[in-house]
């Protein structure tokens, strides 16, 4: 091999070297900029943070509550434990589809808390525009009609809960929202912080 042919494939070594170079530093650059890194896969799909999730579920299940207030427009009720417990209580037992066991809640029907406040225990008309939002300390919320929670029109019961199972609620708080006739726990407020009643417009 002569100097010149030496020299060309000096070059061409060097010059496949630098793309080489220059194709890691593009592909470790994209992977950081879809939030990679080398210890994630490529594609900007990021593995989930189970401790974080775990943290998440921690807080959920034990999320500080204190005392339940109910409110209706300007009027305003607020409830502690000692006082609830006070009131005259009603024991339903539900299947809770999340645990696979029955269970046995006590409390006042959600309809007895109400009323004092104006709301109707036999709606008519208009009045099947209200509705409640019951949240939790965690921010859960959800939704019942009045029909729903009214025994005048449905079969069913929506209790305020203190109670389950002969024991205080624990980890679900002073206060839960329970509901019979539902299929799957997906309504019952842990943690029962807050009832709003509104209406439709």
């Amino acid at each position: 091999m002569d100097r010149v042919e030496a020299k060309r494939m000096r070059r061409s070594v060097a010059t496949v070297a630098l793309f080489a170079g220059l194709g890691a530093a593009s592909a470790l650059g994209y992977a950081q900029s879809q939030g990679s890194s080398p210890g994630h896969p490529m594609g900007g799909i990021e593995q989930p943070d189970t401790s974080r999730i775990q943290q998440e579920e921690m807080h959920h299940a034990t999320a500080p509550s204190g005392p339940l207030k109910i409110t209706l427009g300007k009027k305003q009720a607020e409830w502690a434990a000692a006082t609830f417990a006070a009131l005259p209580h009603t024991s339903i037992t539900v299947y809770n589809e999340h645990v696979k066991t029955n269970q046995t809640y006590s409390g006042v029907p959600l309809i007895d808390l109400l009323t004092p406040l104006g709301v109707p225990a036999k709606p008519h008309r208009k009045e099947f525009r209200l509705y409640i939002v019951a949240e939790g300390s965690d921010g859960y919320q959800v939704v019942y009609s009045i029909g729903e929670i009214t025994p005048d029109v449905h079969d069913g019961t929506v209790l305020v809960a203190d109670v389950m199972d002969g024991k205080p609620l624990g980890n679900n708080g002073t206060f839960q929202l329970v509901a019979t006739g539902e299929k799957r726990p997906a309504r019952w407020v842990r943690n029962l912080v807050a009832i709003r009643v509104l209406a439709a417009q």
